[in-house]
């Protein structure tokens, strides 16, 4: 069975606000990584950047710790909406 795409055939939805939020925090996709890891995720720059160029899907775990890592909400990373100190993409 294939995996679901977006309409648009778009693999996962947080993309472009992850590449945001990374550049907001100015962190690199190798320092991201290391946030990750040392907070108990097993993600490697490799995995951020397919993610981030949108070749990749996105497990709820993953979605968790990058919550986590930039405090903002699941919504946020979905939709871009209810975090008022980010705004929308």
């Amino acid at each position: 069975m294939p995996k679901p795409k977006t309409q648009t055939g778009e693999k996962n939805l947080i993309y472009k606000r992850l590449s945001e939020l990374r550049r907001q925090h100015k962190m690199s996709q190798r320092a991201l990584a290391y946030q990750l890891q040392l907070n108990g995720y097993d993600m490697d720059k490799n995995v951020i950047t397919r993610i981030e160029t949108n070749k990749r899907y996105v497990t709820d775990l993953e979605l968790k710790a990058f919550s986590e890592i930039f405090h903002v909400s699941y919504e946020y990373l979905i939709d871009g909406k209810n975090e008022e100190n980010h705004g929308s993409l």
